[in-house]
């Protein structure tokens, strides 16, 4: 069987990662391409990979090119729209990393010209849903072994981020994450969000609100609650409890190899999201591509795209405002059929 052709739309950390991932260890998978407005750095990238690697610069070139049979956009989200456009246009299967784009407006029109296509082509690239521990929680909670669910709790914290990076990117790139996680594994929709943000830690620019604590209500009545601290110091720490009515179940509490030493204990925080999450990006991607060379997909859609979207919105203008928001959400079935 041919080798799936891929080409990578921006190649920055996750993009050159994905890169390495598509070029070394991915089953039925080429990488043909790399594209970013720093050329600079996607030649070298794409003369240090295996294979014959070409650099394109017109990143909508690259998608449109004959050559190359599905696409990964790791571009920043702003660019997202006019590329997934053009990916539909092309017919090229993509996994988008979040988010779908910038707003609920834009995310919308997405899901809609994807839908007249008449086919899934778009994958967005929320990859707690294939992290194993992730993967296992969600069994357990669809088992029923604890009775309903009840409520979520959840801790997102960085080491540090850029100072550029201000407080609505807070909810739009980072909280994003467990938006997804609380209606996947509640197998519902977020109707109101809450962002409250406390006195700032002293390590962030003036008008930043770091950290952030937002409270998610579900239209089966359940709650979660994220605590997103995005320049925590200590490294990369992400958690998971589900509280159901027979008990709970936590995953992240990072129970790796556990030392005593010098009079003290401890062990191994990750410095970054590639380190604490880079089984589920691998079996992310490999299952990307199996799905694509099916004419399918296999994971979250475009749908959940724009309905993470839809609740960030909603979260930045809650963080904005200091109250609760309605999340205004398409209905699905006038949309989607």
């Amino acid at each position: 069987m041919t080798d799936l052709r891929i080409g990578i739309v921006g190649v920055g950390a996750m993009g050159a990662d994905h890169a390495e991932r598509v070029a070394r260890r991915t089953a039925g998978a080429r990488l043909v391409a790399v594209s970013d407005p720093d050329t600079v750095r996607a030649e070298a990238l794409a003369t240090a990979l295996p294979g014959d690697v070409r650099m394109i610069a017109d990143p909508l070139e690259l998608i449109a090119d004959g050559e190359v049979d599905a696409v990964i956009l790791a571009s920043p989200g702003f660019a997202h729209a006019e590329q997934l456009f053009a990916c539909l246009e092309h017919g090229k299967p993509v996994l988008c990393e979040k988010p779908l784009t910038m707003d609920a407006a834009s995310a919308l029109r997405v899901v809609e010209a994807e839908h007249k296509v008449g086919r899934s082509l778009i994958q967005v690239g929320f990859m707690r849903r294939f992290d194993p521990e992730y993967a296992a929680l969600k069994e357990l909670l669809a088992s029923g072994e604890l009775g309903r669910t009840l409520m979520l709790h959840n801790v997102h914290r960085n080491k540090s981020v850029a100072p550029t990076f201000r407080s609505e990117m807070i909810v739009r790139d980072s909280l994003v994450h467990e938006v997804d996680v609380a209606r996947w594994l509640f197998d519902d929709e977020i109707t109101r969000i809450t962002v409250h943000a406390p006195k700032p830690t002293s390590l962030v620019a003036d008008g930043v609100l770091d950290p952030q604590l937002a409270v998610f209500e579900l239209a089966n009545g359940a709650i979660a609650d994220v605590e997103v601290f995005v320049n925590f110091q200590v490294g990369y720490e992400v958690r998971c409890e589900a509280v159901a009515e027979r008990g709970s179940a936590t995953i992240g509490l990072g129970s790796g190899v556990l030392t005593r030493a010098a009079g003290q204990w401890g062990g191994a925080m990750p410095a970054d999201f590639r380190v604490r999450f880079e089984r589920a990006y691998d079996i992310e991607v490999q299952r990307w591509v199996d799905a694509a060379v099916r004419g399918e997909i296999d994971g979250p859609s475009a749908w959940d795209g724009y309905a993470a979207a839809a609740v960030c919105e909603a979260g930045i203008e809650s963080l904005t405002t200091g109250r609760p928001v309605d999340v205004d959400l398409a209905d699905k079935r006038q949309i989607l059929g």
